[in-house]
């Protein structure tokens, strides 16, 4: 199959798996075969073109030319590579998940849920593969348009509300800046084609460009930069193989990769940084990585800290980002990557929790990890990478963001990852001590192991590639250091 073929493969696959999920609706082994054979065969498409890609292959389709030099189109490079090779090799694993989980609470409206949820691979294999600023925006409004069902699956009125705030936040940024702001660089450039070195050289410059990279920072809700984040705390409502895909698979990820793809390829890093004021960006997601870090310090419910750390490290990768340096791009890029593979185990891990025991609360974990030993072990490794120790792939991104950060001469972002990293200390090991090392309550009368198996074994293989992503994360290494910046 030629590299084209792959390209265009990847992005029918979900859709084809949504009709299958359809179709197949009334049999549940049959729809959830549909849903394991669909992720697998895409996972499957997405690595074969990753190691083309690392050969030098840029394969490239345009579905359809709307006016002269605006056109849906798809281009496949190093980046969008890394956000399509996180999303494809994580779908089969959280269907997995998803199974034990979904089976295992009993939860209503199965059929829809994995309908939509290929829909938001679909839109995230977009994003990935956009070849321009259209294209772009068309596959993040599909995004969050087909992920809003799963956030208010539940159909009770929290689950509702969470809904309605999500839905608002994340269109009224696209809509009220990220829209603006591409329609202004198409008037000033004439083109929205993602191009190495950026597109506004001799276009646009002074204060007008300061103010074009905050709409599109801001606009892209999905980032969860403050002001703008509050649709990921209220999300928090969905059942956990949601949050999962929110905080993982697809929807931050596919924020702050867009924010990483328009500062390189249409800002460009070099001409941006001589923008007057372009610093308040920096201190602007310095700002939300601390804030939203101690707002995650005092939250009891797990799933709400978690979602609050999430605000913070999604930071980490707009900090990297707006240090407008090369490596700390590299940085920024592997964070996307090291995050990915923590925060769903994180996620899977709290999912497990609650599948076996209904306990939701930090407070409640006193000694679980003696009858949950697998979800805990994983859960600890998965601190340890949103920490930034080894032996865990946060590690690696961290050290390429405080050397960015080093070599870039800002001491304001040298300052908060040392403290943020200090942070995410002080609200993940008090968890991984009271499992541990605290006895249970004794007023504790359940009788609990570990969940269903599948949602151990997605928790486990999660962990162990979080891992291996620190004990060899070369070919992760190759790719990012290929982004032209």
């Amino acid at each position: 199959m030629t590299t084209e073929a792959l390209l265009v493969t990847a992005l029918l696959l979900p859709l084809a798996g949504g009709l299958c999920i359809i179709l197949t609706g009334r049999q549940p082994n049959l729809r959830e075969a549909c849903t394991l054979v669909t992720s697998g065969l895409l996972c499957l498409a997405v690595i074969t073109m990753l190691f083309r890609v690392l050969d030098g292959a840029r394969p490239e389709y345009i579905l359809v030319e709307m006016l002269p030099g605006l056109a849906i189109h798809f281009e496949v490079e190093p980046l969008g590579m890394l956000f399509a090779t996180i999303a494809a090799v994580l779908w089969p694993i959280n269907s997995v998940y998803s199974i034990g989980y979904m089976r295992g609470n009993k939860e209503k409206n199965q059929t829809r849920f994995y309908f939509f949820f290929a829909v938001a691979i679909f839109g995230a294999m977009g994003v990935a593969f956009a070849g321009n600023l259209v294209t772009l925006f068309l596959c993040y409004e599909v995004l969050t348009l087909s992920t809003f069902p799963l956030v208010a699956h539940k159909g009770n009125d929290a689950a509702r509300d969470g809904g309605r705030v999500y839905l608002g936040i994340l269109l009224a940024t696209s809509i009220g800046l990220l829209l603006p702001a591409i329609v202004w660089t198409w008037n000033v450039a004439g083109t929205v084609t993602f191009t190495a070195g950026g597109i506004l050289a001799d276009r646009l410059a002074g204060p007008a460009l300061t103010v074009l990279a905050l709409m599109y920072l801001l606009g892209i809700g999905k980032a969860a930069v403050m002001p703008v984040h509050r649709w990921l705390p209220a999300a928090m409502v969905a059942p956990t193989p949601v949050s999962a895909l929110l905080h993982a698979v697809a929807v931050v990820k596919a924020g702050v990769f867009s924010v990483v793809k328009v500062t390189v390829y249409i800002l460009g890093i070099d001409h941006v940084a001589g923008a007057p004021g372009i610093h308040w960006l920096l201190w602007l997601a310095g700002f939300t990585v601390i804030v939203a870090s101690l707002v995650a310090l005092r939250q009891d419910n797990l799933k709400k800290r978690l979602a609050y750390s999430t605000v913070s490290q999604l930071s980490y990768v707009v900090l990297g980002t707006m240090l407008l340096a090369p490596i700390s791009i590299v940085g920024a890029a592997l964070h996307i990557l090291a995050h990915a593979f923590g925060k769903i185990t994180l996620f899977f891990a709290a999912g497990s929790i609650y599948t076996s025991s209904k306990k939701t609360e930090v407070s409640q974990l006193d000694g679980i990890a003696r009858r949950m030993p697998w979800t805990m072990t994983a859960f600890a490794i998965g601190a340890l990478s949103m920490i930034g120790v080894p032996p865990a792939a946060g590690f690696v991104s961290k050290w390429y963001l405080l050397t960015g950060a080093i070599e870039a001469e800002q001491l304001v972002a040298v300052g908060v990852i040392v403290v943020s990293t200090l942070l995410n200390a002080a609200y993940f090991v008090p968890i991984i001590y009271v499992a541990f090392f605290r006895r249970e309550s004794s007023e504790s009368m359940l009788t609990y192991g570990e969940a269903p198996w599948p949602v151990v074994a997605a928790v486990c293989a999660t962990a162990a590639i979080t891992v291996s992503l620190f004990l060899f994360p070369g070919l992760a290494l190759e790719l990012v250091h290929r982004i032209p910046t």
